[in-house]
């Protein structure tokens, strides 16, 4: 047996100590914990390299891809290249990476983990294990995201990735994306790192190279493919948030979201609250799935997934799933075969998979058209409100959650003009410990007694700003019915008021109207005069010269000259 101590096994935060024997080998943390070992038969290849602590050997196992012990000295590698020789019979390979600095190379395709080449050295690796999502962020650039932390943000240090559990980062700071520029085509004989011959008809077929990077991580990484077969799926379902059409997976412990441009794959750990809302039209209903960490989309965050179901449209569907795995595991929580709206059965294949409870709107609360959430709006975003037992919900975008817990009190008030203040109103949730307050505006005014015993039935603080006000909307409205009927006033009419009336001593009126047009009742047109009525089959030349003789009996009209 060998032993090295201050050896840190994936990352971790703690060193601990490292065995070999002829049957495998195995970590045991210095300050007690859970051990890790691996059999002898499990090793596939191995490699020595230098790394953040000292060197590191990288195991490629079987079963665990890609295994890192970190922490050895230089002096160790004779010794450790003749154990796994001796007893593994595998040989250890001493592999130096890139320096030089360049973020231009080769992206190659192992077994375990994507290598970015740099003059035909690694410059880094990343194991499929930690990448939990990819997308084409555009014609010739794919962006991947790695797994998020396990427990969140603790004590201001991240836990570590959290697919399969395995690396642990002990600094405060995480990569979480990293993006890929992919230029010019490539053929699919390139995809094959393995050496597997491609048929001919394959071998000369090329594609854009971006496409078949996505396409080979995706394949390698498995992305939405956990644990067997998808037991459900859902086609060309309709996202309010984020906005597009996506296929739904259904996974074991997971499930996909398919769309043209982005794939998302979300473990139901993440997903913290899952809402059934019907909408107000009669026509739709929304299913709203809270996730923490959120689904992030470039820069954009989704802390809420809206999705939109006709509820006449009705889906049957066999669950494909064993029947020695439903009476076991899911006995009770889902059925064989489901027949109903497409709504119910995706909420009922949710609820049975992830074991999540489902809220739907408050029992206590009725609108005034008899719904269960009311229109109204945040900023310029138009959605609907809907009350839940322990929460506010606002959705379509922005989607807002707001617990009862947090809130201080509610202010109803109106905003706007006296016209508009009488037909709709405000309401706006203070929050405690200083969180930014909500508002919702444009409410019907209808609305505004059911809300207010809702907001008393929870023991919600309640000040009404309305019936204040209202001796103000009551003046306006009266000031506005004298403006109209006042016959001896003239109203103010700006600037108009300030012209001169004086008179302009250029102007002289004359006995015949300057109008000169068939308002004026001294004036004879044409049109009227019998005479030439009756000679309208003359000749056109006459007709002109009469017209013209006409115009300069006319008296002229004089210019006004501006002072």
């Amino acid at each position: 047996m060998e032993a090295f101590n201050d050896i840190y096994l994936n990352f971790s935060k703690k060193h601990g100590v490292t065995r070999f024997a002829d049957s495998g080998w195995g970590w045991k943390p210095s300050s007690g914990g859970e051990t890790f070992t691996l059999d002898q038969s499990q090793i596939l290849s191995a490699q020595w390299s230098r790394a953040a602590r000292g060197y590191e050997v990288k195991v490629l196992s079987r079963t665990d891809g890609v295994i890192q012990l970190d922490g050895f000295k230089q002096e160790d590698f004779d010794r450790i290249a003749k154990l796994f020789r001796v007893w593994y019979g595998i040989n250890l390979e001493n592999r130096e990476h890139a320096l030089r600095g360049w973020n231009w190379g080769k992206a190659e395709f192992g077994r375990a983990e994507l290598s970015f080449n740099v003059a035909n050295r690694p410059a880094f690796e990343v194991p499929y294990t930690e990448i939990s999502n990819t997308n084409l962020a555009g014609k010739n650039e794919v962006a991947v995201d790695f797994s998020l932390p396990a427990d969140g943000e603790v004590n201001g240090h991240l836990g570590g990735a959290r697919f399969r559990g395995k690396k642990s980062a002990g600094a405060k700071d995480q990569l979480v994306e990293m993006r890929f520029y992919i230029p010019g085509v490539a053929s699919k004989k390139e995809k094959k790192e393995d050496g597997e011959e491609m048929t001919d008809g394959e071998e000369g077929e090329e594609q854009n190279a971006a496409n078949l990077f996505y396409e080979t991580l995706m394949e390698k990484a498995e992305i939405g493919e956990v644990a067997g077969d998808t037991f459900a799926t859902f086609l060309d379902i309709l996202h309010l948030t984020p906005r597009g059409r996506f296929d739904i997976d259904m996974y074991e412990s997971s499930f996909r979201l398919r769309g043209k441009t982005y794939d998302y794959k979300i473990q139901f750990d993440s997903v913290k609250k899952f809402m059934v809302l019907p909408k107000p039209d009669d026509m739709h209903t929304l299913i709203t799935i809270g996730l923490d960490p959120p689904l992030r989309q470039g820069q954009t965050r989704y802390p809420f997934l809206v999705m939109q179901f006709k509820r006449d449209e009705e889906v049957n569907l066999d669950l494909n799933m064993k029947e020695e795995l439903l009476e076991s595991k899911y006995k009770d929580k889902l059925q064989s075969h489901y027949e109903a709206p497409i709504a119910v059965v995706v909420s009922d294949i949710f609820r049975g998979l992830s074991g999540k409870r489902i809220s739907r709107p408050s029992r206590d609360f009725i609108s005034h058209h008899e719904q269960s959430g009311v229109k109204c709006s945040i900023k310029a975003n138009e959605g609907h409100l809907f009350c839940l037992d322990k929460a506010f919900m606002f959705v379509p975008k922005p989607a807002t959650y707001i617990s009862m817990d947090n809130i201080a009190s509610v202010t109803m008030s109106r905003v706007g003009g006296a016209m508009a203040a009488s037909r709709t109103f405000d309401i706006t949730f203070t929050m405690k410990g200083g969180l930014a307050e909500h508002q919702f505006s444009n409410i019907n005014r209808e609305e505004q007694q059911p809300l207010e015993n809702f907001f008393r039935a929870k023991g919600i603080k309640t000040k009404n700003e309305m019936a204040d006000d209202s001796g103000a909307i009551l003046a306006a409205a009266l000031q506005d019915d004298d403006l109209a009927s006042s016959d001896g006033e003239v109203a103010n009419r700006g600037s108009a008021d300030e012209d001169d009336e004086s008179v302009d001593e250029d102007f002289h009126t004359e006995s015949e109207s300057e109008v000169g047009e068939e308002f004026d009742e001294n004036h004879r047109s044409s049109d009227d005069s019998d005479d030439e009525m009756a000679d309208a089959d003359a000749d056109a030349d006459s007709d002109a010269a009469d017209k013209e003789a006409e115009m300069e009996q006319r008296p002229k009209k004089k210019q006004k000259t501006a002072k």
